[in-house]
């Protein structure tokens, strides 16, 4: 598994997600709910993971619609 991304971002988290799908990527989506543990705050950011061999086609799509960091 690589990380993709880290955000605090729900509607990033949304779209990179929905787009790799599109492309038949499978994302998974990690920390969604560490927030919870401190408040419900928003401190803890999610990470967005991809399959080690998806990588490089995951970051070039995110990279081409500028939802890469």
């Amino acid at each position: 598994m690589k990380e993709l991304f880290r955000s605090n971002d729900p509607v990033r988290m949304s779209a990179a997600t929905s787009l790799l799908e599109a492309e038949g990527i499978k994302t998974f989506p990690m920390d969604q709910h560490m927030s919870v543990l401190e408040g419900s705050v928003g401190v803890l950011p999610a990470r967005l993971m991809v399959a080690d061999r998806d990588e490089f086609v995951a970051r070039a799509i995110l990279r081409d619609t500028g939802l890469d960091d």
